[in-house]
């Protein structure tokens, strides 16, 4: 989270006359809990935003442990916690959302029931620890926002890891109607409008059949309104600001607008210079949007980088090659992209559906390059990964039949 406590005033209790959105808060409006201004918290998230996520939760344990029973101190450290699971498991790579294909397909993700267990006790801590609050006021702007976060969290660990889609928006609904409270409260918890906006936005823009699958028949949302408070919280959100423009970036990935897109990771990557992952989406936009030299040569630049001692806390190069060969395949270097597929499912750590999704394309590249014998290596090294997923359906049947490009 965004920590520019400095620009903040302390928390506050404004009538719950105003509607949600009324109209915008002042700078000078805009409130957070006062545990977020605490210069271990602030230090935390420096370790947090350059993906040191050990050194990030070591410290909001210790946090948690100064404020016992505190639910936004137990929130912080579920951020964390979730955050480096979602990054093990290379859930963090904004192009496995980019299309739909997200939503029906199999996906081959092994999850470790020790982390789930984590995950979920804390979550419930949060939850038991706010409701305590909450039974003696309702109102309690602090630990409604804490309660949204928590259940927000468990909702994104389910729904990308688990893929439990119905049971995650379910658990988004009452996330989103703990925040929809806060911001009547107290319009200027602009923090709580990053779950209401993502709730709006993905609502309105997902298909009706699907809609209807998990049981949303007759729920609306509204993609422009959910765009807007995004946007609102990325400008001025004092602790989910980064969290905000990541998500319109993904966003603006996915209607197309990659230029747009571009300009938002841009300014991410300004602010930490040391998050891999704000480096990786730039090249990974760049490629999308149809710069495939440019992208390539971003990709190079991150592998010089990370050979810089101590220049990045954590990358997962992996990620960088696969890129690296979407990027060379674009341009036609079959043979040159085929290498770093393969580079990428070679790497040590690389995730079973990574490494399914680059032996594919190794294939598909060697294919297209009339190189059949490595071709049908790679579709076989697809299926022993993932026996059961939809990409091993796809590399058996290049295995019979050559591709031929589409």
């Amino acid at each position: 989270m965004l920590l520019a406590m400095s620009r903040l005033l302390a928390p506050s209790s404004l009538p719950a006359a105003l509607p949600v959105a009324d109209k915008p808060a002042r700078i000078s409006d805009v409130h957070t809990n006062a545990l977020n201004r605490d210069p271990l918290v602030k230090e935390a998230f420096e370790h947090f935003y350059d993906l040191d996520y050990p050194g990030a939760v070591s410290r909001l344990e210790s946090f948690r442990q100064m404020h016992p029973s505190d639910p936004q101190a137990s929130a912080l450290l579920l951020d964390a916690v979730v955050f480096q699971e979602l990054y093990r498991l290379d859930l963090l790579d904004t192009t496995f959302y980019a299309n739909d294909g997200f939503l029906t397909g199999k996906h081959a993700v092994i999850e470790d029931s020790k982390a789930r267990d984590r995950i979920f006790a804390l979550a419930d801590e949060v939850v038991h620890e706010a409701d305590a609050r909450i039974s003696k006021n309702s109102n309690d702007i602090d630990a409604l926002y804490a309660r949204g976060w928590a259940r927000a969290l468990r909702c994104a660990y389910m729904a990308m890891v688990e893929r439990g889609f119905g049971a995650g928006f379910r658990l988004a609904l009452k996330a989103k109607d703990d925040d929809e409270k806060v911001l009547q409260l107290d319009p200027g918890y602009v923090d709580a409008k990053l779950v209401v906006g993502v709730y709006e936005y993905v609502v309105g823009a997902l298909p009706l059949p699907f809609k209807l699958i998990i049981g949303f028949a007759g729920i609306t949302g509204s993609k422009s309104k959910g765009m807007a408070m995004l946007r609102d919280d990325g400008e001025r959100g004092p602790t989910t600001s980064a969290e905000a423009r990541t998500v319109i970036a993904l966003f603006l990935r996915r209607d197309g607008k990659y230029k747009d897109a571009i300009q938002v990771v841009l300014k991410l990557k300004e602010q930490y210079p040391h998050d891999y992952l704000f480096a990786l989406e730039e090249a990974n936009l760049r490629k999308d949007d149809g710069q495939g030299m440019a992208a390539v040569g971003v990709y190079r630049e991150i592998l010089a980088n990370a050979a810089k001692p101590g220049y990045y806390a954590s990358t997962r190069l992996e990620l960088t090659w696969f890129g690296l060969g979407d990027a060379l395949r674009g341009q036609r270097h079959y043979a040159e992209a085929a290498e770093a597929y393969e580079k990428t499912a070679l790497t040590p750590g690389t995730s079973p559906e990574l490494k399914i999704r680059s032996l594919l394309a190794a294939g598909q590249c060697r294919d297209l390059n009339h190189e059949r014998d490595q071709a049908k290596r790679d579709y076989q090294m697809a299926i022993d990964t993932g026996p059961n997923t939809s990409r091993a359906d796809t590399a058996r049947k290049y295995l019979k039949n050559p591709y031929q490009g589409s």
